[in-house]
């Protein structure tokens, strides 16, 4: 067997098991924020703080993840696909999830001419699929079905509810830390005056302020790896990388895209061509995920 070829599956444990291992520093960087800035409030407060953290953090995100089809497609200004108009393409989607099993998503098309798609919902049986009518016009059959087959294992995946839960842990350590330092500018000062208390709410202090960035960066690391998972278990659905090669290919030539940026996450591409990559990138390298998908 040749040691430079990759296996999908390999590629998608890989890119899964990252994925939770960054999530759960997520976690730890939660206990360890609460941990210390308990130090610097009464017990009364501090739990007064992290139940409002909660409420407000899980309150807002549920909101949107029970209807983050609704808000992705309304933002864009999708339109459901007609099977008849857009025979080819419902009939590629419905090929796909029968192979796979899967519950048959509604199919939404956006009037835009650049190639690019995204899927959302919150589980199989609530999910969407939309593409562009650049990727209907300038994609190749065998092209289309690697882009659906990319949006496709983000629902199969439980992506969405992934990048829920994800949110849901991020929004709260924005929260406390707000909170908290908010507090410290209106106390001026600790309640303790004893110096192992002073190092203790200090080490709180600089938590608060550097854990949002941190967590934010390791937030678009989990978005990374699931577009690289995404690509392999295209290639399972397919059994070929051919096509979602082709397409990345034809991708990175486009122009940029006019939709709102909370929802540039969720697309195939990153739709508004930022030029941002590494760690404030919600997308790996296109060239990266095509040369990953050539050793497959």
């Amino acid at each position: 067997m040749d040691k430079s070829r990759i296996s999908f599956h390999d590629q998608i444990s890989s890119n899964k098991w990252k994925s939770f291992l960054l999530i759960s520093f997520i976690f730890i960087i939660l206990i360890i924020l609460g941990y210390f800035i308990s130090f610097a409030f009464p017990k009364v407060d501090f739990f007064f703080i992290m139940t409002i953290s909660v409420i407000i953090s899980i309150g807002y995100i549920l909101i949107s993840y029970y209807n983050s089809d609704k808000i992705a497609l309304m933002s864009v200004n999708a339109k459901e696909a007609d099977p008849r108009e857009y025979r080819q393409l419902y009939n590629t989607v419905e090929g796909l999830t029968l192979a796979s099993g899967m519950p048959m998503p509604k199919v939404y098309v956006m009037h835009q001419e650049q190639i690019n798609a995204f899927a959302s919902g919150r589980d199989p049986k609530h999910s969407v699929i939309c593409v562009t009518d650049g990727a209907i016009q300038k994609l190749n059959k065998q092209e289309l079905e690697g882009v659906l087959g990319h949006e496709l294992s983000h629902i199969a995946n439980y992506d969405i509810r992934f990048m829920t839960i994800t949110a849901v842990m991020v929004g709260m350590i924005a929260i406390i830390s707000e909170i908290f330092l908010r507090s410290m500018w209106m106390k001026g000062n600790s309640r303790d005056d004893n110096k192992s208390g002073a190092v203790l709410m200090i080490i709180g202090l600089v938590l608060a302020i550097l854990a949002p960035i941190v967590v934010q960066l390791v937030q678009l690391a989990i978005s990374r790896r699931r577009e690289y998972a995404a690509d392999a278990s295209s290639v399972k659905f397919i059994r070929s990388p051919t096509g979602l090669i082709g397409a990345l290919k034809k991708i990175k030539n486009d122009n940029p895209m006019r939709v709102p940026k909370a929802v540039a996450p969720l697309f195939l591409s990153d739709p508004l061509k930022r030029r941002i990559e590494g760690l404030m990138s919600t997308h790996p390298p296109i060239d990266s995920r095509i040369k990953i998908l050539e050793r497959m």
